[in-house]
């Protein structure tokens, strides 16, 4: 699952609009639907108030982990070294990272599916 795929879980999940996320994390509601299908990657600042407003870890939103619970990586410290090390990032150097990390994760996807 990709994600937009887990964004869009999760929003119906709690059966809410595109708008209300939109609003909750202050950008507009085309914003948040292009990182829905996939047109977009969410700037860091948005990835964090994501996993805040819908109570997951980072890791999940991106498609990493598939522990929903921040909770649940409390004991990981990978988690916790990644995390820091993206706070020492500018803009771009995190968006280039976000998009490695997602890149990484389809091809290893791809292995296991074929494998």
């Amino acid at each position: 699952m990709n994600m937009g795929e887990r964004l869009r879980e999760l929003r119906l999940r709690r059966k809410i609009s595109q708008e209300e996320v939109a609003r909750h994390i202050g950008i507009t509601r085309s914003a948040y639907s292009h990182y829905e299908i996939n047109n977009r990657q969410p700037v860091y600042e948005t990835l964090i108030k994501l996993a805040a407003y819908f109570d997951v870890s980072l890791d999940y939103i991106i498609g990493g982990n598939q522990h929903k619970s921040k909770s649940e990586i409390g004991g990981m410290p990978d988690a916790k070294e990644i995390l820091s090390l993206f706070q020492h990032m500018n803009h771009e150097q995190r968006k280039k990272s976000i998009n490695l990390i997602t890149d990484f994760m389809s091809q290893e996807r791809r292995v296991n599916d074929s494998g």
